[in-house]
């Protein structure tokens, strides 16, 4: 399988902190990638990185073979999609759509005008003049009917109703589906797009924390519920990510457990369970319970 996106030892420094800590990961193409972690764990910086919007202090970034540093190559072939994004004072949605060819050549406009539609805005809005929504509906409508080869979302979503945000969900994953690209969707709302992704890349405190398939990640784990010495009996020598205890009961979640584990529990009078990928990622990740709504909040960029 070919890479779209390769990183090595990459490392990004402000004075003494590193928002980005040594992080070596690639990503496939054609796939659908999360970006998780909570505020300030540095998904913002690294995916500035990755687009060649900032200067490495070491390492390397490669997309589809070649520095995005100042190549528009390259450039033209991705599309960064931020919930920061800034346009001209005097620009209206129209001026948005018009402009768009001239970075994206695979720009399909009738698709920009069916979106336009459905998230019931207008060419002639004046961008400043917009809510947060509607800001964040025009990103959105930029990234799928951009069909860039590498499309990225840095939370442009934040401030769409819940209807908006499946609207977009559902349009994504449709597009896709008729039109592989690599996406890469950096978001809190992990349980809200779980079902969206391939692969799931996680950062805390500037480090890659967890490269792993969706799909082994929810297979491989479970809670194991039950009287606090049975659960301690079974998970002895399994790679435990996160245990509760509550008087007399334990549970624990097993990071990597198969279905002779989950068949012995269950025999044991144990209750298996599965995890969501919330869960997962804010137990293995090392989170504490408080963390939880920091990974899903619509809060500030990190």
């Amino acid at each position: 399988m070919t890479s779209a996106v390769e990183v090595h030892h990459l490392t990004k420094r402000y004075g003494s902190m590193n928002a980005v800590d040594d992080a070596t990961f690639s990503i496939t193409e054609n796939t659908i990638t999360g970006l998780l972690g909570r505020n300030g764990a540095g998904k913002t910086t690294l995916m500035r990185l990755i687009t060649g919007q900032e200067f490495a202090t070491s390492g390397t970034v490669r997309l589809f073979g070649a520095t995005p540093v100042e190549n528009a190559a390259v450039l033209q072939h991705t599309c960064f999609i931020s919930e920061s994004q800034r346009y001209p004072e005097e620009f209206r949605i129209k001026h948005v759509l018009a402009g768009a060819p001239r970075f994206f050549e695979h720009w399909d406009a009738e698709f920009a005008e069916q979106l336009v539609d459905e998230f019931r805005l207008t060419r002639k809005q004046l961008i400043k003049k917009l809510s947060r929504g509607q800001r964040s509906a025009v990103g959105v409508i930029v990234g799928l009917a951009s069909r860039a080869p590498l499309t990225i979302f840095d939370e442009p979503y934040l401030g769409l109703d819940a209807v908006a945000r499946q609207a977009f969900y559902d349009h994504l994953l449709a597009d896709y589906g008729k039109r592989p690209r690599t996406v890469i969707l950096s978001t809190h709302l992990i349980d809200e797009v779980s079902q969206l992704l391939e692969h799931a890349l996680v950062i805390d405190a500037g480090r890659i924390v967890i490269d792993a398939p969706v799909e082994e990640l929810r297979s491989h784990a479970a809670t194991v519920s039950g009287p606090a010495e049975a659960v301690e009996r079974f998970i002895a020598g399994h790679e435990v990510a996160h245990r509760d205890q509550l008087g007399g009961l334990l549970s624990a979640t097993i990071a990597h457990v198969t279905e002779a584990d989950r068949d012995a529990a269950r025999a044991a009078g144990l209750e298996v369970g599965a995890v969501s990928l919330q869960q997962l990622i804010v137990r293995r990740a090392g989170y504490s319970a408080a963390d939880a709504p920091t990974m899903i909040s619509e809060g500030t960029n990190s």
